[in-house]
């Protein structure tokens, strides 16, 4: 690549980004996945949890790539979309009421100030009471996909949880095979208010925050009876987003929307040499 490349670092609740307009593109396919990995490393390079890739749609009025750190592609981002929402309203790619593409379908935005509110695509798979060992004892971790697959455990004293260690012998347990899950660590605080900490797959990692992490503790609270919509939920980078959601007869989970901040960090030019 002999040219420079036009980016934007964003920020969702900690949650960090790279996003840039593709619409003319530079990149095949074939290329986003050691594109996103070589741009995405920290000290070497710009350094994220993740790269979107902004392009064009006869769908909507604009569809990404998303690749988390490492190069694999991810459904869907929460914090990444309310960054990529924000991004697009702010260059005229798309009006403050938005609809974008991902690979969980399409997505509907509202910009609010710095905020922006997304109506998130119906949960699915929801699973209670699986039983996985952490550190010798049997825990309760229950699964849900909110546009990716989310592991939730509800412990206490979250602040001493060991989201490393027992993020990744959730992340690549059996129960969650071939695809794994992200693994959240849930500490309830009040009727309406979760604490959250996540291991992220395709980080390998905790990362400061994950909105679709968010979204499954605090509907899968819900449906325990934890906790009442709408819930706010302190992210580990200490933001707070606010998640809506409606439970209905038979188990059914609707209107599912998830709110908070999409901050603009700076703007750059990637040089070739930040490839290497």
């Amino acid at each position: 690549m002999n040219f420079l490349v036009a980016f934007t670092k964003m920020s969702g609740t900690g949650n960090d980004f790279i996003i840039i307009d593709h619409r003319k593109p530079f990149l095949a396919k074939e290329e986003m996945s050691a594109f996103a990995k070589a741009v995405c490393r920290r000290k070497f390079s710009v350094g994220a949890d993740g790269l979107i890739l902004i392009e064009n749609s006869d769908r909507a009025d604009f569809c990404w790539h998303f690749y988390n750190a490492d190069g694999s592609e991810a459904e869907m981002c929460g914090n990444g979309a309310r960054c990529a929402a924000r991004f697009a309203h702010s260059k005229g790619i798309a009006p403050a009421k938005m609809s974008f593409l991902t690979a969980a379908g399409i997505i509907h935005a509202e910009i609010k100030g710095i905020g922006v509110k997304l109506a998130m695509t119906p949960p699915e798979g929801l699973a209670l009471n699986h039983e996985v060992v952490l550190d010798g004892v049997a825990r309760k971790v229950h699964f849900l996909n909110t546009g990716v697959p989310h592991a939730v455990c509800f412990v206490e004293g979250n602040h001493g949880t060991p989201v490393k260690a027992w993020g990744a012998s959730v992340r690549f347990h059996e129960l969650f095979q071939p695809a794994g899950a992200n693994a959240n660590f849930v500490e309830v605080l009040g009727p309406d208010t979760l604490h959250v900490r996540t291991y992220e797959r395709g980080v390998e990692d905790e990362t400061m925050a994950c909105g679709t992490g968010a979204v499954a503790s605090a509907v899968i609270g819900g449906v325990l009876g934890l906790v009442s919509a709408p819930v706010q939920v302190t992210t580990s980078g200490g933001e707070v987003l606010s998640i809506h959601f409606t439970l209905e007869d038979e188990g059914k989970i609707s209107k599912v929307f998830l709110e908070g901040p999409a901050h603009f960090i700076y703007e750059g030019q990637l040089n070739a040499e930040a490839m290497l």
